[in-house]
């Protein structure tokens, strides 16, 4: 019998003229034997997490389970604070399966964890668009551009514009024959009432004239302050206080009979 022994033999194609592309194509199955085989990854939904943990921190937690490739974390678009649900991809999708058992109703930072395994056809190809852009905060222009400091003609202008607006929503209110008086887009301006010579003569008047300080003036208010000081005098309103002497003979009448009843409770011990 022969001996099979030794290195693999090179493998000839029945037509001779084809040798070389076939030996290309034996190389290319070599390849695909000894590559291993690729894993279909797994997504998980991840609701309930608690606050102050974003996309480092759970990263971290979850790879202690296996690889994981992306991960989205769902934000507020105006805030940027956590809504609290995240979307982790491991790359085997029996990893993925076993996280979402084992951390469904698990309890982490007094919450209780809600994992749900996604099966491919329900995980939509934009889920994780842009997961690898940091997240930053929306700089908001158009609320700043509208609440800016804006010269009297841009003011001018602005004020016609709602006006237009306004004129064009009450036609086609009445087009449509809608009854519907709703207040005006511009606040009205208050008008500055101009003072006539009329009345402030007359609130000078209801004033009365100014008094002109001369001596029997002087006089003549000194003498009106002495007599409020008079009635001040006749009607005060005085207090009785307790005699000072009947408190003190009370007390000293007391003192003694104190005394004498401690000296015989001495006596009798």
């Amino acid at each position: 019998m022969a001996d099979f022994d030794g290195p693999a033999k090179p493998l000839l194609s029945l037509n001779p003229q084809e040798q070389a592309k076939f030996q290309k194509q034996v190389a290319q199955v070599r390849r695909r034997a000894t590559q291993q085989k690729k894993l279909t990854p797994g997504v998980v939904y991840v609701g309930h997490i608690p606050r102050g943990l974003f996309e480092p921190q759970l990263k971290a937690y979850f790879s202690q389970f296996g690889t994981v490739t992306r991960l989205k974390l769902s934000r507020s678009k105006k805030t940027g604070n956590s809504k609290g649900y995240a979307f982790v991809e491991f790359e085997s999708d029996d990893v993925a399966q076993i996280v979402a058992e084992t951390m469904n109703n698990y309890l982490f930072g007094e919450r209780l964890l809600k994992c749900d395994f996604m099966p491919p056809e329900k995980v939509h190809e934009d889920l994780f668009k842009d997961w690898d852009v940091p997240f930053s905060k929306p700089s908001l222009p158009a609320v700043k551009r509208y609440n800016k400091k804006r010269a009297l003609p841009e003011k001018l202008r602005m004020e016609k514009r709602f006006k237009n607006k306004e004129k064009l929503l009450r036609k086609k209110l009445a087009k449509k024959g809608i009854v519907y008086n709703f207040p005006s887009l511009i606040l009205p301006k208050k008008k500055k009432g101009k003072v006539s010579k009329a009345d402030l003569q007359n609130s000078i008047n209801s004033q009365g004239s100014t008094p002109v300080c001369t001596p029997t003036f002087l006089e003549k208010r000194k003498s009106e302050v002495a007599k409020m000081n008079d009635d001040d005098e006749d009607n005060e309103i005085t207090f009785k206080q307790p005699v000072v002497g009947v408190k003190a003979e009370i007390q000293e009448t007391q003192t003694p009979a104190r005394s004498g009843k401690r000296r015989r409770r001495k006596s009798k011990q």
